[in-house]
């Protein structure tokens, strides 16, 4: 095991070296201790229309037996073309198991950015994905998010999982609206990663939520055997709006479900309220759904984790 460790952390190395060579300032350390890294990929023109960050981690056992873990960052890539492009990167690593992909991986996104350029498309309306969020763009690219909220693939297959073929009921809860703007809540029961990515491309088939200004989502599978939670969110350009489902859901102690909070922007700014509708969204279709066991449950457990934090606060500052 010793040795397979020793193997898989030169070949890490020989492949940082190759590919800082290759993309210059492009590529970017985020943390050389935990490997983790990012690449700014563009669609080659001299003034890019077309952008896209892809952040990766490496794990010990990489390229040998498991694939980076990674997220995709462009506040214009949503929906389908979002589930599109991660299926792409997970053949990509079965096509190629146990060799060195991320080379592979981003020539991919840039032949799809190339491909989007030389298409009628005008380039990507920031202002209307990002909302609240005009000042971060450049430095967007480059900032790691928490570990939360990364994409895994979903490259193995048990034979449990490959019986799974049925789409999971989906429950759509009922809308908030403040300033123009409109926050809905959907939910689905799932065991497997395979059913995540089947809902969410069932949502997308959906015009109306497609082209939803945001659809932030966070699961929560239990696995019996492991006894751990395999869990994850996206921001989908909302910047931290995943993390904060996932860490409500989390508190509410909720397992084998995922909830979509999908948001249409108004054209009026909400600021920190944004987060209020999205959590209350998806905290009424959980309990509407009896996956927590009532609203007056919901907030004294919320109550109780605030007081547990600020009680470790205070012994923080009197230590």
């Amino acid at each position: 095991m010793a040795l397979a460790e020793t193997d898989c952390g030169q070949r890490q190395i020989d492949e940082i070296e190759a590919l800082s060579s290759i993309y210059g300032d492009e590529w970017c350390v985020i943390d050389e201790a935990t490997k983790i890294f990012c690449i700014k990929i563009t669609d080659n023109l001299e003034k890019p229309k077309w952008t896209l960050c892809l952040q990766v981690i490496l794990p010990s056992e990489y390229p040998d037996t498991a694939p980076p873990i990674y997220q995709l960052n462009a506040p214009w890539l949503k929906g389908q073309d979002r589930v599109e492009l991660a299926n792409s990167l997970e053949e990509i690593y079965v096509q190629n198991l146990g060799e060195s992909i991320l080379y592979l991986w981003v020539e991919k996104i840039r032949e799809l950015l190339i491909e989007k350029s030389q298409q009628s498309e005008p380039g990507p309306d920031l202002k209307k994905t990002t909302e609240e969020d005009v000042d971060y763009e450049d430095d967007y690219f480059c900032d790691y998010q928490s570990k939360n909220t990364v994409e895994v693939l979903d490259f193995v297959v048990t034979e449990s999982q490959s019986d799974i073929e049925e789409l999971p009921p989906i429950k759509h809860g009922v809308p908030i609206t403040d300033r123009r703007s409109t926050f809905q809540a959907h939910l689905a029961p799932v065991v497997f990663l395979k059913q995540v990515k089947m809902v969410l491309a069932k949502l997308y088939e959906n015009k109306k939520i497609a082209n939803a200004t945001h659809n932030i989502y966070a699961y929560r599978i239990y696995c019996e055997d492991r006894q751990t939670f395999l869990q994850d969110c996206e921001d989908d350009g909302e910047t931290a709006a995943g993390g904060r489902l996932l860490h409500l859901m989390q508190i509410l102690n909720v397992r084998n479900v995922l909830v979509v909070v999908s948001r249409w922007y108004g054209g009026i700014l909400l600021g920190p309220d944004r987060f209020k509708h999205i959590n209350n969204c998806a905290r009424n279709i959980l309990v509407e759904q009896n996956y927590t066991n009532s609203p007056e449950d919901s907030s004294k457990q919320l109550g109780k984790n605030k007081k547990v934090r600020k009680d470790k606060k205070k012994n923080e500052h009197c230590t």
